[in-house]
């Protein structure tokens, strides 16, 4: 089952703030995959491109480019719902 994003927003220390389509809101701590994914760097080292994100067509996923995104299930399974703490 997908759980579809309908909207995005970057907030700071490189967290993703995603509502999905059925209401549920989670953050996602896109810092982690600096040390496990190479590419991941570039939203670390390129001002600004963090704040470029989308929501893919469909709301499968979010990206910046054609080399950097992640997938809706990435956003659900790893994200923290709404009210958690970041972090945890």
């Amino acid at each position: 089952m997908f759980h579809r994003v309908s909207s995005v927003q970057p907030r700071p220390g490189y967290i993703l703030d995603v509502c999905f389509q059925d209401g549920t809101r989670r953050y996602y701590d896109v810092s982690q995959l600096f040390s496990r994914w190479e590419v991941f760097q570039t939203l670390n080292q390129v001002q600004g491109l963090f704040e470029q994100v989308k929501v893919d067509a469909g709301g499968y996923g979010v990206s910046w480019n054609d080399d950097l995104d992640l997938s809706c299930n990435e956003l659900w399974e790893n994200g923290i719902q709404m009210g958690g703490e970041i972090g945890a």
